[in-house]
Order: structure tokens, then sequence, then C-alpha cells
């Protein structure tokens, strides 16, 4: 009588529910992971215009500021001051009004190709 389930029919079941609930635990894991991924993409794109619209701005008082005119056109500025960005995510328009009046500049993000 020392061994009372040595002839008993129950089986351990304590390996099933450990495989049930990774079934359920990983696909949400995933997902939110999925999540982060996108957020963190949206905050890299938002990053990436407000630098591209402060050296845009800085470009445009610096060259006024050396030359006495604002830029003529965008590719001045990127011929001149070095302005690089990435053409596939934004659209720049860029209005020249006068050489001496500020243009009126406005940074689209492109239609994302994901």
């Amino acid at each position: 009588m020392a061994n009372h389930n040595r002839f008993s029919t129950k089986k351990n079941r304590f390996p099933f529910p450990k495989i049930r609930f990774l079934y359920v635990i990983f696909p949400v894991i995933l997902i939110v992971f999925l999540l982060a991924i996108g957020s963190l993409r949206e905050t890299t794109i938002t990053k990436q215009q407000e630098s591209l619209e402060s050296a845009l701005m800085r470009d445009i008082a610096h060259c006024y500021a050396v030359e006495g005119f604002y830029p003529p056109s965008l590719d001045y500025i990127e011929e001149h001051y070095g302005l690089t960005y990435n053409k596939k995510l934004f659209f720049v328009d860029y209005q020249p009004i006068g050489s001496n009046m500020r243009p009126n500049v406005t940074i689209l993000l492109r239609k994302a190709s994901s």
C-alpha cells in the first residue's frame, strides 16, 4: 500500500493546459508587438517631418541672413545649403513669393507604400 497511484488510470493533465496557454498567449504577445512596431513607425515619421520642417526653416533664414534674399527654389536650398530628405516619403511644396518675402512652405506625407 505504499503507492496508491500505481494502478491508477488517471493521466497527468498538467502539460496540456500549459500548451493550451501558449496557444492563447503567443498570438496576444505577437499582436501587442506588431502594434508597438506600428506606433513606433508613426512616431518616427512624425519626428522626421518635424526635423525636415526645422531644417528647411533654418536654411531659409540662413540664406536670407547671408545672401540678403530668400531662396528662389527648393533646388537652390538643396544645392547651396545641403538640404536632403526622403523624397519618396515627403512632398515639399515650396512657393517663393519674392526675393524679400518669406516663401510659403508645406510639407506633406506621401501615401505610405507598405
